[in-house]
């Protein structure tokens, strides 16, 4: 391997401050092809870009999920590092990501900030927001990961091209892990430094609505990978409620011989409906396991081949 077969994919939006120190040190160390997709910044981020020696392209639509699918259909390289130009990650760690990757041991490298977190790099409110989300997916999906939203990754081309991506926020990072974990993709996470921003750049993240999002979009993924936790819940919830409800009906016939017939109706209802979608949830993920199996396999004789 070579730098000229890595791809450095860096997706901006108004980090004037920050993007040309983080090119120039990927050009330091001998990475040349430097792909920026920029989501319309308002500042010079394109031109110090360009300055400093990368290719720009100004993506098509809005939002970084849809950076970086258009950005993924215009490289070619055997490997793909991509990194936010905002000066948070220390471009000197590609190679701890690149590593898993050359050796054949993953298609996906993630960059776990919480290896070396330095203060400041996120505030007590982002910071517990990312650990519960990093629980709740470990919760659904049952794979030992700390960090799902981090933005210093690296995929071989064949990982990127068998993601099905579709989120154009955000929730591309979340996204990106899910597909990973439902494709059967070799996955590794390594530690990396996560450093407070540069002076002058300021985050696009909305902690509470992009973090709902993202939750959102964990528990929605689940319905194909872990269908007896999505359905499981629902039924959970409407079990529970006509579990409550059945009490009260029962505790005012014997108290007072009151009969509440809609209330009883619709106890029942609650109840069929939450077994209903318990027994879905258990077919469901009786088929999401064949299907994981058969695309494993899949993968499996692609790769012999």
């Amino acid at each position: 391997m070579t730098q000229n077969d890595v791809c450095i994919l860096i997706p901006t939006l108004n980090e004037e401050d920050a993007i040309a120190g983080v090119i120039g040190e990927f050009k330091r160390m001998g990475f040349d092809d430097l792909l920026v997709i920029d989501g319309h910044s308002q500042d010079r981020t394109r031109e110090r870009a360009e300055e400093a020696g990368a290719r720009v392209v100004v993506q098509r639509g809005r939002g970084k999920g849809q950076a970086l699918k258009e950005a993924f259909s215009l490289i070619e390289a055997e490997q793909i590092v991509m990194i936010d130009g905002d000066g948070t990650y220390l471009p000197g760690e590609v190679g701890h990501l690149l590593e898993p990757v050359l050796a054949g041991k993953a298609d996906h490298v993630m960059g776990n900030r919480f290896g070396n977190l330095e203060p400041g790099a996120l505030t007590r409110l982002n910071s517990a927001g990312n650990r519960l989300i990093n629980f709740f997916f470990r919760l659904i999906y049952d794979v030992p990961l700390s960090d799902i939203l981090t933005g210093y990754r690296a995929f071989t081309r064949e990982g990127v091209r068998r993601l099905d991506l579709t989120m154009e926020g955000f929730e591309i990072e979340t996204e990106m892990t899910v597909d990973s974990v439902k494709k059967g993709l070799a996955i590794a996470e390594v530690p990396i430094t996560y450093r407070p921003r540069a002076t002058g750049t300021k985050t696009k993240l909305n902690p509470l609505m992009d973090g709902a999002r993202i939750v959102a979009t964990i528990y929605r993924m689940a319905k194909t990978h872990n269908p007896l936790f999505y359905f499981g819940l629902m039924g959970s919830f409407f079990g529970t409620a006509g579990f409550i409800l059945g009490l009260y009906v029962l505790r005012e016939w014997i108290t007072t011989r009151t009969e509440h017939i809609p209330l009883t109706i619709l106890t029942a209802l609650l109840i069929i409906v939450g077994f209903q979608l318990f027994f879905m949830g258990i077919l469901g993920d009786a088929v999401a396991s064949m299907h994981r199996e058969a695309l494993r396999e899949i993968y499996r004789n692609r790769k012999e081949r």
